[in-house]
């Protein structure tokens, strides 16, 4: 017999040796299932059995989507008017546009779809402030918050060594009085980006001393030596958004992000630069109860935030978290008069505010009328 005809006849006897073994076993445990299964069990066992926890609780470890929140079909609520915004134009804003993709720089303002981009982009006149919302580490985002239009992707593109000094050559040659610094998610990096943003504050700084730089970052996966490096880079406020309300990050935040590890991010940044100033946003409209927002609105003051925007959730596509409710004017303005009262620095509310909405001109007007009020500062 050839040596190749004696291996197969060898393999085919271990082949089969090893089959029976395993369909011994498997005679074992049906045998033993029917032994178990023809034990009575008591109705105590069956009531227990029939009311328990389901596959589901086991695979998801989230509370179930409640009723009110559940995308329904061929339901959409219609814009309200107070929504609705004019199409960006200007000579600013043309001239922002322009130098954005010459030196290959993103901004959240056109990643997100913001509705102000024109309001922003075009400020810098009487009685107001240019702002901008530059996003540094590239486009692509290595999470996926529901409510975020922002590309994503499992392993984006090295981030551009040249970003830093491009984004200070650009907001010096603008005519902007306040630069908000953000980025996406870098999961991906070992430090999540926290040198390149500090890089960049220092860019900026070198080239236009008197520009207010707010850094807007993420979490960096809760590791606070990455917060102390973004803090001690020269910037002038630290930003991190908590969202929403505890009771729905599950439902619209990435679950790697965290109510409790964005907090820990806010309270850090005053520890690793005392006087600091911090701040942070929350969405309404995705289903929130007014006891939740207050209570997170505590939980901020008490993390030390001194800075709070709130406006309205808009679905960016059909594919993202549906609007619940299109929370009225006259609602923002009494979280306005609440965060008053809670204590903050400023409190920025309105259906069009986002993070970085107007970001110079809210800061600027407080932080003047605290000095002139020292009585009323926090």
């Amino acid at each position: 017999m050839p040596w190749y005809s004696a291996g197969v006849t060898a393999y085919g006897r271990a082949s089969n040796a090893s089959n029976w073994v395993i369909a011994r076993g498997l005679v074992a445990m049906a045998m033993a299932s029917r032994s178990l299964s023809s034990r009575a069990l008591s109705p105590e066992q069956k009531e227990q059995i029939a009311t328990g926890p389901g596959l589901e609780d086991f695979i998801s470890g989230a509370p179930p989507v409640p009723e009110h929140l559940k995308r329904k079909k061929k339901q959409r609520l219609r814009l309200p008017d107070w929504l609705k915004t004019d199409i960006p134009v200007g000579k600013n804003f043309t001239k922002l546009k322009e130098d954005l993709r010459r030196l290959n720089l993103h901004t959240v303002c056109e990643e997100a779809k913001c509705p102000n981009i024109g309001e922003c982009w075009g400020g810098g006149g009487e009685g107001h402030t240019a702002t901008a919302t530059i996003m540094v580490l590239g486009d692509q985002c290595t999470r996926g918050c529901r409510f975020c239009s922002v590309k994503t992707s499992r392993a984006p593109p090295p981030p551009d060594p040249m970003e830093p000094a491009h984004t200070g050559q650009a907001i010096a040659s603008w005519g902007l009085d306040y630069i908000v610094i953000t980025s996406v998610d870098r999961d991906d990096l070992p430090d999540g980006g926290a040198e390149h943003f500090a890089q960049t504050v220092r860019e900026i700084k070198k080239r236009k001393p008197s520009i207010l730089v707010e850094c807007l970052t993420g979490d960096f996966r809760g590791d606070l030596e990455c917060v102390s490096r973004v803090a001690s880079s020269g910037l002038d406020v630290y930003a991190h958004n908590v969202e929403t309300v505890e009771d729905l990050h599950w439902l619209v935040r990435d679950p790697r992000a965290g109510y409790k590890q964005s907090l820990s991010v806010l309270e850090h940044a005053k520890v690793a630069v005392p006087g600091m100033v911090t701040k942070s946003s929350i969405m309404l409209g995705c289903g929130e109860t007014d006891a939740q927002v207050l209570q997170t609105l505590r939980d901020l003051r008490t993390a030390g935030v001194d800075c709070v925007t709130l406006g309205q959730y808009m679905q960016p596509t059909k594919r993202h978290l549906k609007v619940k409710e299109y929370v009225p004017p006259e609602k923002f303005a009494f979280w306005e008069e609440t965060g008053g009262r809670l204590g903050f620095l400023y409190t920025a509310s309105g259906p069009l505010v986002r993070s970085s909405y107007k970001a110079g001109e809210f800061y600027i007007k407080n932080i003047l009328r605290s000095r002139q009020n020292p009585q009323t500062s926090t």
